[in-house]
């Protein structure tokens, strides 16, 4: 959520890609540039040209942004028009694509001016500085929270689905929102209202999140490793409860010598009733339909919990370790960190309506109304 750097050198060219590096060097040059480019001396104050690698860097990481912005405004623009996404757990997936979009539109294009600056500077000043990384760290924070608010609403839809009313899902859901765009704007604006450190360094032109190691164990653990722990926990019993009700389930259905199966009509054979004796019991093709329901659904926080672990682990934890050991990692990796978390908004929408149906058949009918 901080600005990175990602040095390339290509037949001797450097890329300098953010403002990171400067805390190397006491006094960064203007250009940023070790040596000459092949074909003769680089002129003073003036970049070299990119290498075919930087250009191919660089366009795919313009191609991440416009992915991701496009791909969550089209999941947001399906549940405004939809009338039955007016719900839960919907508001939540739509939450999350407010604040995917927010980086999109927001934190990731400032991210890539940041990361091809000239000498690896931040140039846009100090109250620009200040505005992207609030942002950076408001919507960050905020899509991580909303994946755990997305499995927090599945596990108590799993496990109390009787107590679980649409009411107080109604309640939940808009409480956790509200919860987790509050605890993303206290982390992000707590260096600016409380002191907390410095964003901007006017000397070296810096532009990254406050150092102060306080400040970086208070963000990284409200930002992420308590989230983190939140789904592991959840998903944990979510797997412990869908087994035990599934296998209950397999167990109720076993034949029993007093078992009478009656099948309906021929235009209603999906349909089967069990009848028991006196103490028997009655199952419909519907407790099938929910079972399959409530697997795929586990499925889909599986991943995304996954998904989200695996984007955002590698970058907290250098985040966390750096300021606390006085270390730092080589500038190329903390970029590749910093857009493998961002890329954690590209990946949202894509799970959780690959695995949903109703968002496919929504995102048809879109197309076909607009032509």
């Amino acid at each position: 959520m901080e600005a990175a750097n990602l040095s390339v050198a290509t037949t001797g060219v450097a890329l300098p890609l953010g403002p990171e590096a400067c805390s190397s060097s006491s006094s960064p040059s203007p250009g940023g540039v070790a040596g000459s480019t092949p074909g003769g001396p680089s002129l003073p104050g003036r970049e070299p040209p990119f290498s075919v690698f930087t250009v191919l860097v660089v366009t795919l990481l313009v191609l991440l942004i416009a992915a991701t912005f496009l791909w969550n405004l089209l999941v947001l623009a399906t549940i405004l028009r939809v009338r039955a996404f007016h719900r839960v757990p919907h508001n939540l997936v739509a939450s999350t694509a407010v604040s995917d979009v927010l980086v999109a539109a927001l934190v990731m294009p400032l991210s890539l001016v940041s990361e091809l600056s000239a000498g690896r500077r931040w140039l846009l000043g100090r109250s620009l500085c200040h505005v992207w990384i609030s942002f950076d760290v408001l919507c960050c924070t905020a899509s991580i929270w909303n994946v755990a608010a997305i499995a927090l609403d599945r596990y108590w839809t799993i496990t109390r689905h009787l107590q679980y009313t649409l009411r107080t899902r109604r309640r939940a859901s808009v409480l956790m929102i509200a919860l987790t765009w509050a605890l993303s704007a206290l982390i992000a604006l707590a260096p600016l209202l409380f002191g907390w450190g410095e964003a901007y360094d006017a000397r070296l032109q810096r532009c990254q999140v406050s150092q102060e190691p306080s400040y970086a164990i208070f963000s990284t653990c409200g930002a992420f490793y308590l989230p983190l722990g939140v789904v592991l926990f959840v998903y944990w019993k979510i797997y412990k409860a869908a087994k035990f009700r599934f296998g209950r389930r397999r167990r109720a259905v076993l034949p029993l010598p007093a078992t009478v199966q009656v099948k309906a009509a021929p235009q209603e054979a999906e349909r089967m009733f069990t009848v028991r004796g006196p103490q028997g019991s009655l199952q419909t093709s519907g407790d099938s339909g929910r079972e399959q329901k409530e697997k795929r659904a586990a499925v889909m926080v599986g991943v995304l919990i996954g998904v989200f672990v695996l984007c955002w682990i590698p970058f907290f934890l250098t985040v966390l370790i750096s300021p606390l050991c006085a270390c730092s990692l080589p500038p190329i990796w903390k970029s590749i960190f910093l857009w493998l978390g961002y890329s954690n908004s590209f990946f949202n929408p894509l799970i959780y309506t690959a695995f949903n149906k109703n968002y496919n058949n929504a995102f048809r009918s879109l197309f076909t109304k607009q032509r």
